[in-house]
């Protein structure tokens, strides 16, 4: 694979749900649109995916918001982006935290040229996959859609792509 599409954490608790913002539905096209685009060879999506005992996790302390909880509706990848994925054959990863060391370690062994994310939350998961990325795949060109994207709010959003520039991830 030369060039692949990282859709992260696109589920139904982050566009409208228990952490849903006003700004995450409107990334929806956005994301449709790269999942679309045929420039990419290969395309994976990540679920945030947490279980009932979530508030007994570090994060659900620090986060005491149940959200994504395996088989719920908001775990769920909102439908219209899911048919999209499923059109073109993405391969779905489930990751307990922020950063996917499964998504990491397998597009390190695929080694492709370049990997575009887009997705939710700009300032968590987002940017937690696109550092993890950038240190499997240091000579990698990671980029980010900043269209395709919405944070906890749109300043931390505006920050994060800052944050992402400095890190040699290309925001467009």
């Amino acid at each position: 694979m030369k060039n692949v599409l990282a859709v992260i954490d696109m589920q139904n608790d982050f566009i409208d749900g228990s952490l849903g913002t006003p700004e995450a539905p409107l990334t929806v096209p956005a994301v449709i649109r790269e999942i679309e685009n045929p420039a990419y060879d290969g395309i994976f999506a990540t679920m945030d995916t947490h279980h009932e005992n979530y508030m007994e996790t570090l994060e659900g302390k620090k986060l005491p918001v149940m959200h994504c909880i395996k088989g719920t509706d908001g775990w769920q990848i909102r439908p219209e982006i899911l048919a999209a994925l499923e059109a073109r054959n993405a391969e779905i990863i489930e990751k307990p935290t922020f950063g996917s060391i499964a998504l990491a370690e397998r597009l390190a062994a695929e080694k492709p040229e370049s990997i575009t994310l887009c997705g939710l939350c700009t300032d968590i998961c987002v940017l937690s996959n696109a550092i993890l990325l950038r240190a499997y795949l240091k000579d990698t060109v990671i980029r980010v859609i900043a269209a395709g994207c919405a944070a906890t709010t749109p300043e931390k959003h505006q920050a994060t792509l800052a944050v992402l520039n400095s890190c040699q991830i290309e925001v467009c």
